[in-house]
């Protein structure tokens, strides 16, 4: 399969084991008190640099460099009204943040792909990644998002409700080095029919190294 067990758009593989092995003691031993905002003004640098920072720590610094760069662009060159990224803070510190950006068909529905995601290396295992889904996902909901796509570990994202969808179903921006990975899931009542492609990305996300 490669060096990775999942691609580089997702969470990492190895930090998505550690925090599906420990989230249920982090929530047995009680609730997590974190500030969870999509107010990101001001804080673009700072956010880059958790999603290098993670990546470093958990791949190496090259991947850290790149996923950096990545999340820097995304912040950057992506209208406001287009992303939707949302964070975790502890005590004013940053300690996780997912970045959603449109992926665009021929189909009235608004489908939205959650990558890259990222927790802090130092706090992974305390359930802040699958808390700061959920919450993402019901913002995402009561704005009228219909789908959301992510691409990455199925046993990690299984948690919050994204399950294997073929291409036949949502059909993927760019060709899928590890097609298992595409995980979706409805926002609505409906369950997920065919969306009719052909699919856009954001211009950062037209590479095929990411996919």
């Amino acid at each position: 399969m490669g060096r990775r067990a999942c691609p580089r758009i997702g969470l990492d593989p190895q930090a998505a084991i550690r925090l599906v092995g420990q989230d249920a003691r982090c929530n047995r031993e009680g609730i997590l008190r974190l500030d969870v905002s999509d107010q990101i003004a001001g804080q673009e640098p700072a956010i880059a640099a958790l999603f290098a920072s993670t990546f470093t720590a958990s791949e190496a610094a090259e991947e850290g460099a790149v996923i950096g760069a990545l999340v820097a662009r995304l912040l950057s060159d992506v209208p406001r009204d287009a992303l939707r990224a949302f964070t975790a803070s502890d005590k004013g510190k940053l300690v996780g943040g997912v970045i959603f950006t449109p992926l665009t068909y021929p189909d009235p529905r608004r489908v939205m792909l959650l990558s890259p995601m990222a927790v802090a290396p130092d706090r992974q295992g305390e359930g802040i990644g699958q808390r700061l889904i959920a919450h993402a996902l019901d913002r995402l909901r009561a704005e009228g998002t219909d789908v959301a796509v992510t691409y990455g570990d199925p046993a990690f994202y299984g948690k919050t409700g994204f399950a294997p969808v073929s291409e036949a179903v949502l059909p993927a921006p760019m060709p899928l080095s590890h097609p298992q990975g595409w995980i979706a899931q409805s926002l609505t009542d409906a369950p997920l029919s065919p969306v009719n492609g052909p699919a856009a990305c954001v211009r950062p996300f037209r590479s095929p190294e990411l996919w």
